[in-house]
């Protein structure tokens, strides 16, 4: 399988999809948490996930969210943690449901409850799937996940996807793997190895929430970041003729969510992402599209061209880039502050043109975000 321009660029729609979607108020995917239930303790988890919550989500209210995004023009759900998804009990109920309703899937897992029979179950509903994979050292994966064994149980669940017929182009496989003061070394070597193999890297900084406030030998410096990031860029080039722009904050991909996209947490919670760990409303007492359509912060986000503030705002990548919201809302308390562990802002050069970004608050400028030339990549 060879990778195409959007999986390269982490695209899975298009300008004018997204246009769309702006312009009717609807989405195009959905984050989806099962339970904060997992069986591992990362010490840079966002969620401090452990133990499940009091008053989770039941099977029924799952599928009824699901039904609502698709109301709303979801073509993708996206599964996750909070904690580990393949401690649900009915995961494979739900992924049934979601090919049914003819829709796009992926999961992300720490992979050590795959199974030979669980690999082929979710590749045979089309399911992509992104494993974690923070190093390749066994005493360093072990740290980071906070259990003894996690490295070879992981690489047993790498090892079960591969054999189930991972990756295809309708059944992508990802490595997922935050960068910190423990792996930065390898960094280029992981990346390599996950190019070479036609597997994506999701290589991303880290925010600081959950366990990693407590854990702050996990960080790294902003010139660290640029630096690897750099590299990388140049792999890319030099050995798989992947040409792509360095910007947080994850290597080589565009993360355009908030213009589209919102999570559901397993207590039926809206946030706009997992860094913005905000709730907007609770999908059981309201519907999901009057929580979009009334929600202060929503709104904002999805105008965010004309909201964000700082060096954000007038930096010449601002089309490609609007900066980590999750990083901002952590580091400063404001979701529409300038995110501080950019470098981009540094390097704008004097007198270049600056390129008109978008709005999304009405017809006319989401029509304009339809034919604004992306320079992504």
């Amino acid at each position: 399988m060879t990778l195409n321009y959007e999986v390269i660029h982490g695209l899975d729609f298009t300008n004018e999809e997204i246009g769309a979607c702006l312009m009717r108020g609807g989405l195009l995917s959905l984050e989806l948490e099962f339970s904060k239930r997992c069986n591992l303790k990362c010490i840079y988890c966002y969620a401090s996930a452990g133990s499940a919550m009091d008053n989770e989500l039941g099977l029924p209210e799952i599928k009824d969210i699901i039904d609502q995004a698709q109301e709303l023009g979801a073509k993708k759900i996206i599964l996750l943690g909070g904690g580990e998804p393949l401690m649900y009990e009915g995961l494979e109920e739900v992924v049934e449901y979601i090919r049914s309703k003819g829709l796009q899937q992926s999961v992300f897992t720490n992979g050590m409850l795959l199974t030979e029979d669980l690999a082929r179950f979710l590749f045979r509903h089309k399911v992509s799937v992104v494993i974690k994979n923070n190093s390749n050292i066994p005493d360093i994966q072990d740290t980071l996940a906070g259990v003894k064994g996690a490295y070879s149980r992981i690489k047993q669940g790498l090892e079960y996807l591969l054999t189930a017929g991972y990756p295809e182009r309708d059944c992508q496989l990802g490595i997922q793997t935050v960068i910190c003061r423990q792996n930065i070394k390898e960094i280029p070597d992981m990346w390599i190895w996950a190019r070479e193999r036609d597997i994506i890297p999701y290589f991303e900084i880290i925010t600081t929430q959950g366990r990693a406030k407590e854990h702050r030998e996990l960080q790294v410096s902003v010139n660290e970041i640029r630096d690897v990031f750099e590299r990388l860029e140049k792999i890319d080039e030099t050995r798989f003729g992947h040409k792509w722009s360095p910007h947080p904050t994850i290597a080589s991909f565009t993360c355009k969510r908030h213009l589209y996209s919102c999570l559901v947490n397993s207590q039926g919670n809206i946030q706009p992402c997992t860094g913005i760990d905000m709730p907007v409303g609770n999908i059981r007492t309201e519907r999901l599209a009057d929580i979009m359509k009334r929600s202060p912060v929503i709104q904002k986000l999805r105008n965010i061209y004309s909201n964000i503030e700082g060096e954000c705002k007038s930096c010449e990548f601002a089309f490609d880039c609007y900066g980590c919201r999750g990083n901002a809302y952590q580091a400063t308390g404001n979701y529409l502050a300038s995110d501080p562990a950019c470098w981009l802002h540094k390097k704008v050069k004097k007198g270049a043109k600056k390129e008109e970004a978008p709005q999304s608050q009405s017809a006319g400028d989401a029509r304009e975000y339809n034919v604004v030339s992306c320079k992504e990549g």
